[in-house]
């Protein structure tokens, strides 16, 4: 079986790509990057991999690549991903998500593949979320609260529109806040522990910088969110969408105080305003019940074992001075 996963060489990607060769060695596995992709997170993968360079952005070179590879599944992985950054570049953010997804599924068709697609939504899509109104199933209101959020819920009404007008077989995830090892330092869980690392190894002062401490999400470990997203493409309906989460939700700030109690360091707390964003998602707590029963998946790392795989990441890149 032939999988393509576009964005391989960032988070989510890598993870996934490391569960298939572990888990599904019958699968070939292949990814998309740029010529300015960075490699660090896909280097122990050299050679059990085949690479392709593409831009999402480019329909072209996507044709090019799904004529060669013609891959039987798909991982739509490749986007903007990151909140604050929509913000400040609010057209790109829509351009690379809504565009690049738009390329792919119009590639699949002129070449009338009949692959999977997972393409990977967001818990952002739901936005503004009443206390009520949790946890959240898939049929709660859309209120996006972000240009990335705005981005995520045209690319998952793109995927169902592609379903119903061409047959397409798209499976849409909606992903609650994930994290873990190789985590980019500019999400949370990851910030914090890497000052919290920095701290420890003296290369930072005892003051730990935050935002909004008050908002809740819902944490599952990469590593978990991968294996649904091998679960959505094996036993997911097309045409549907689904939540994966863990239920359970956690303030900013216990995830902070956890993070200081796993080192033995003192610090002070402080308010970075450049953290703050124009508008946040105060609570976000998934229901998963849904995709538990279409797929059998269930969460198997403790949010607490991932903390300690986090920072225990840090510490070792800190150590290493690869960052």
């Amino acid at each position: 079986m032939r999988v393509l996963i576009t964005g391989i060489t960032g988070f989510a990607g890598s993870h996934l790509a490391e569960y298939l060769l572990a888990e599904h060695r019958e699968v070939e596995v292949y990814g998309t990057y740029r010529w300015r992709s960075r490699r660090e997170n896909i280097e122990h993968l050299t050679g059990r991999v085949e690479m392709r360079e593409a831009d999402m952005r480019d329909y072209s070179s996507l044709h090019s690549l799904l004529d060669e590879v013609r891959p039987e599944a798909i991982f739509h992985l490749a986007a903007q991903s990151f909140v604050p950054s929509s913000w400040r570049a609010p057209a790109e953010t829509l351009g690379t998500n809504i565009t690049g997804q738009t390329n792919l599924f119009e590639a699949v068709r002129y070449l009338k593949l009949d692959p999977v697609i997972q393409i990977a939504c967001s818990s952002e899509e739901y936005g503004l979320v009443h206390p009520e109104e949790t946890p959240i199933k898939e049929d709660n209101p859309l209120r996006p609260l972000s240009p990335y959020a705005v981005s995520k819920v045209a690319q998952d009404f793109m995927g169902y529109q592609y379903f119903q007008s061409y047959g397409l077989k798209v499976v849409r995830t909606r992903a609650f806040n994930h994290t873990g090892p190789r985590r980019g330092d500019v999400f949370v869980t990851s910030n914090f522990a890497k000052q919290v690392a920095s701290i420890e190894a003296g290369l930072a002062e005892p003051v730990i910088r935050v935002g909004n401490l008050d908002a809740i999400r819902d944490f599952t470990d990469v590593r978990d969110t991968v294996r649904a997203y091998w679960l959505a493409v094996e036993k997911g309906r097309p045409g549907e969408v689904y939540n994966i989460a863990t239920g359970t939700g956690y303030k900013i700030r216990q995830v902070l105080e956890r993070l200081i109690a796993l080192s033995d360091v003192e610090v002070k707390v402080e308010t970075d305003p450049e953290r703050l964003r124009p508008s946040d998602v105060e609570i976000l707590i998934g229901d998963s019940t849904k995709f538990r029963a279409d797929t059998g998946w269930e969460p198997r790392i403790s949010f607490d074992q991932t903390l300690v795989d986090v920072l225990d990441y840090w510490r070792q890149q800190l150590q290493g001075g690869a960052r």
